[in-house]
């Protein structure tokens, strides 16, 4: 019979076991214990503000509150850009899911245009989730109540209450006031973090030129929420700063007439106070009506615009130039005295023709005027006085003095995108064409004709000099206010500079072109006006030399010449000066000159008085004037007997 023999036990061996274990447990304890101590000491200490800020942003949403727009006066304080109460609907990426779903949801309860969705899309992939996104900007009173409905089944969508732009005249002001817009990928890129929140902002005119000022200083409240993200009371608020109201020179009224002067023509004018170079009225026609692009313009109107060939939103007053013709002929005749090359007394025979030394044919055609002074030359349209005035010169010193008048560069108005048109010389014709300048280049020019390029802008700018005997900068705001109950304040000019230095010099030309209003080539435009005035008639050809002895009037209307006018009133004290710019319009005093007469009458007689004896203003028509029989000199090259009057 066996049996087992037990291990002999050692209890000093266990006992000395079980304390190393027992120490080695208490450690890790002591230690997970420490670590949680630390990790504690941590959340509550040393990262405290970290975690209650957390835990704030899921308890409080910062909510940015837009200012209200300023608001853009004319010179009578009549509303020209406005806000209105409206309601849009925001959609917060980050709280609303799956964006394809929502929009097809929302599209079920509320009208969603294709452009609203497409919007939508883009400006989300361009803008962080916490940021609500406009899905549409305006909604009426039934799309609301449909949405308070249903509102449970959309989380992160809100209908809110906000401003938008009105223009309450419409096309009136289109080109002046311009418009807002709905801010895009690219506007975001020029935004800082707190104005992203902005919806709108300007895209054209002065809306642009002063969006800083009129879109003020955003704000924020802070709103506490629920678990559900609904807004329970608001806890605080950093308060928005509205934007700067704006007041123009422009009048309203005489806005309204210069539109109505025109008729069914196209073409654009300006009218300035020599006085102080505030604009009174400038349009650009035809127009647009701005409301249309505040919140966003449907596929059908753009595209009408867009392929409308007389380009409506092209901005003829800062982004046009013509040829100037005639209108260029008082301040050439100011460069020749000013210059030396002639004196008030100084005559040239007007025989008809002209030619240059060794040139062969008939030469440049003009109407046969004989002895011709500064004066004359200007109120008879005397094309001989002046091809041999700039010849005598030189280009290149007719080009010092003409840019000493404001030629070739830009006005200065407040309006972005202004061209500065094209000062004809040696440089620029070799740029734009590779070719050399020439003495039959010099002639042409001499009657504003060949490679000029100026605006309405630079055009009224020089008129308004030769009224007053300053250059002064053309700005449409007059004073600001920042503030409903603050008082305008004036914005500051630059200083108006001299036109010239010699008195007796500006007094010809200011002679000269009063004579064409009574005996000149719009004499018959001005007669019986009530006032007296001074002006001068212009025309820009544009058909091409093989087309001259067609008829202008069996031309398509963009092949017609245009006509031009500008001129200044009262005479003796004058107010208002202007430009006028007709396309399609024939000789200046077809068209341009009467536009310009109901303008000065709308300005200058009682708001009673009876028609203007301008009369209507009918189709284009090639008038018989002393200029008809102008004539632009020949291209080098070209043979003067190819050259038609």
């Amino acid at each position: 019979m066996g049996f087992s023999r037990r291990p002999n036990k050692n209890p000093h061996a266990e006992a000395e076991q079980f304390r190393r274990r027992a120490v080695l447990g208490a450690g890790v304890v002591a230690l997970a214990l420490l670590a949680l101590g630390a990790w504690y000491f941590k959340l509550q200490v040393l990262d405290h503000e970290e975690y209650v800020t957390r835990s704030e942003d899921n308890r409080i949403r910062p909510q940015p509150v837009v200012p209200g727009r300023g608001s853009i006066f004319d010179r009578e304080g009549r509303l020209l850009a406005e806000n209105v109460p409206a309601f849009r609907l925001d959609v917060l990426p980050e709280r609303a899911g799956d964006p394809e779903r929502l929009v097809e949801a929302l599209g079920k309860v509320i009208e969603l245009r294709p452009e609203d969705v497409e919007r939508f899309e883009a400006t989300r992939k361009v803008t962080r989730g916490f940021r609500a996104i406009t899905l549409k900007a305006k909604l009426d009173e039934d799309e609301i109540a449909r949405l308070a409905v249903d509102r449970w089944r959309f989380p992160g969508v809100e209908v809110v209450p906000y401003q938008t732009r009105r223009y309450p005249y419409g096309e009136l002001f289109a080109h002046i006031v311009g418009y807002v817009g709905r801010i895009d990928e690219k506007d975001l890129e020029n935004l800082d973090e707190i104005n992203a929140a902005l919806t709108h902002v300007g895209k054209t005119g002065l809306e642009r030129y002063y969006e800083s000022a009129l879109r003020g200083k955003v704000g924020y409240e802070k709103i506490e929420t629920n678990v559900e993200g609904r807004a329970l009371r608001k806890i605080g608020q950093i308060p928005a700063e509205p934007g700067t109201d704006l007041r123009l020179g422009v009048d309203a009224e005489l806005q309204k007439a210069m539109v109505e002067a025109f008729g069914e023509l196209e073409g654009s004018a300006v009218a300035i106070d020599p006085r102080n170079g505030e604009i009174l009225a400038m349009v650009s026609l035809p127009s647009y009506d701005p409301n249309l692009f505040v919140n966003g313009i449907s596929h059908a109107d753009f595209k009408a615009l867009n392929e409308n060939p007389s380009r409506p939103q092209f901005n003829r007053l800062v982004l046009g130039g013509v040829a100037p013709g005639s209108t260029i002929k008082p301040i050439t005749a100011l460069a020749g005295l000013d210059s030396g090359a002639r004196t008030p007394e100084d005559r040239v025979l007007s025989t008809g023709v002209f030619r240059l030394p060794g040139m062969k044919g008939r030469g440049w055609l003009d109407g046969v005027h004989g002895w011709t002074d500064a004066r004359k030359s200007i109120y008879e349209s005397v094309n001989t006085y002046y091809y041999q005035l700039v010849l005598d010169m030189g280009i290149r010193r007719y080009d010092e003095f003409l840019g000493k008048y404001g030629f070739g560069q830009p006005t200065g108005i407040d309006l972005t995108g202004e061209i500065a048109g094209i000062l004809p010389s040696p440089d620029e014709k070799r740029r734009l064409t590779g070719e050399r300048w020439y003495p039959g280049d010099t002639v042409n020019v001499s009657i504003g004709q060949g490679l000029w390029k100026v605006t309405p802008l630079q055009l009224v700018r020089s008129t308004a000099a030769i009224a007053s005997g300053q250059l002064m900068r053309p700005h449409l705001v007059v004073e600001q206010r920042n503030g409903f109950d603050a008082p305008w304040q004036a914005l500051p000019q630059p200083v108006p500079s001299p036109i010239t230095d010699r008195p007796d010099h500006l007094k010809v030309v200011q002679e000269g072109m009063e004579l064409t209003t009574t005996i000149g080539t719009s004499a018959r435009i001005f007669r019986d006006a009530g006032y007296r005035s001074a002006g001068k008639t212009g025309t820009a050809q544009v058909v091409n030399r093989s087309e001259r002895a067609v008829d202008p009037r069996t031309l398509p209307l963009w092949k017609r010449h245009r006509s031009l006018y500008i001129g200044y009133a009262p005479a003796e004290n004058p107010t208002i000066a202007v430009a006028v710019a007709v396309e399609g319009g024939g000789y200046g005093a077809a068209a341009a000159a009467p536009i310009a007469r109901k303008v000065f009458d709308a300005w200058l007689l009682p708001k009673t008085a009876p028609p203007d004896a301008a009369g209507e203003i009918a189709e284009p028509v090639e008038a018989a004037s002393p200029e008809d029989a102008q004539a632009a000199p020949p291209a080098v090259g070209e043979t003067a007997e190819q050259v038609s009057p």
